[in-house]
């Protein structure tokens, strides 16, 4: 009797994961994005805190964006290195560069929220794409294909960020999470149901900031200027998507299992603060995941009932996986089908530690 009550638990775990992926994610696989219109004079936003390198390589390339009309605005956030001396130079060069300087950032704000926020007061077009100093865009037009999505009247567009593809498991990994996290937040979106974007791809206008009172809700939160604005704009704001790859951003991926851990603690760190609807959603899809593991194996171990437990991991797997693939191809991420079921048990067993951890852990640090 336990172990039929075990087999129908796991079917319905397959079924929820069925009805994700047929009915959100597999629609996000064809979508179209909308094709560039009008110009509009845009200003790209970053906030960077002690990122000279990076900064070295991703201000040229975002200078030389082949746009019409656009400034980039770097907010130098309390940096110590010598950001001030290479952006000096630059601002020389190029008349469409400014800086913002912080120096200090008032007590009991969030240094990065705080940083952002001066660069959309500093900015000086209504357009505003923003993205971080360790990114890199996929293409000399990433401003004019971001753009094509405030086509239809939005206020809104979220983007895509995919992680560099380098070797090693952790890398997999990184990407797998990336792409599980990427094709919810856009099918959602895609489904008129926004929830969040990511602050390494997301654009917004002036207006939408402030008739949303910025990040006032969350402003002494570490995380959340990017999903947690999201949140507040898809109360009163159209949100549309873009996703084709010369509208990504490309970015560097942790390089230890330590620091993505503390990357995605952040991260998780704010998903108490999703709308009541969302955080069921979210939790039924990732709940299912995990329920599904832990049913397969307490059945492994009872020894019983094989073969209903081998035709539900297989359909899982030829349905569920293909679809994460088509979602794959569509974004331009290459996983391996071969390598997907190991990358799936380790993501979510480790998503159930980390979401444990942050229950009982909830003190997180900003730079």
């Amino acid at each position: 009797m336990v172990t039929l009550i075990l087999l129908g638990a796991l079917a319905l775990c397959v079924l929820v994961q069925l009805y994700f992926s047929f009915f959100r994610f597999l629609p996000l696989s064809k979508h179209q994005d909308p094709e560039p219109d009008v110009p509009r004079p845009v200003s790209v936003i970053v906030a960077a805190h002690n990122e000279q390198d990076n900064l070295f390589e991703l201000l040229p390339q975002l200078l030389d964006q082949d746009y019409p009309e656009f400034e980039v605005v770097l907010v130098n956030d309390r940096s110590d290195d010598d950001t001030e001396f290479y952006t000096f130079e630059l601002e020389r060069q190029y008349p469409n560069f400014r800086v913002v300087t912080v120096k200090k950032t008032p007590e009991y704000l969030n240094p990065k929220k705080y940083a952002l926020a001066l660069g959309i007061r500093a900015a000086k077009y209504e357009h505003l794409l923003f993205t971080d100093a360790d990114c890199r865009p996929c293409s000399p037009i990433w401003i004019k294909k971001m753009q094509a999505g405030y086509k239809n009247g939005a206020e809104v567009v979220l983007g895509y960020s995919p992680y560099a593809q380098l070797k090693g498991f952790l890398n997999h990994l990184i990407r797998y999470e990336t792409l599980l996290t990427g094709i919810q937040y856009l099918s959602q979106a895609n489904a008129g149901r926004a929830y969040m974007g990511v602050g390494r791809n997301l654009s917004y206008t002036k207006s939408c900031f402030f008739k949303n009172k910025g990040f006032a809700s969350h402003i002494k939160l570490t995380g959340g200027d990017d999903d947690l604005f999201v949140r507040d704009a898809a109360n009163n704001s159209e949100v549309s998507i873009v996703i084709d790859k010369e509208a990504q951003t490309a970015s560097i991926p942790k390089k230890t299992f330590r620091e993505w851990v503390v990357q995605k603690r952040r991260h998780l760190s704010v998903g108490g603060r999703y709308r009541a609807a969302d955080r069921r959603r979210i939790g039924a899809f990732v709940g299912a995941n995990v329920l599904f593991y832990i049913l397969f194996f307490i059945l492994l171990v009872l020894n019983s009932h094989f073969a209903i437990l081998g035709a539900l991991a297989g359909v899982r797997y030829l349905t569920v996986f293909p679809v994460y693939l088509a979602a794959a191809r569509r974004l331009d991420e290459k996983i391996s089908l071969l390598l997907m079921p190991v990358l799936d048990l380790v993501y979510f067993v480790n998503y159930l530690f980390l979401g444990i951890s942050v229950v009982l852990y909830k003190k997180i640090r900003w730079k």
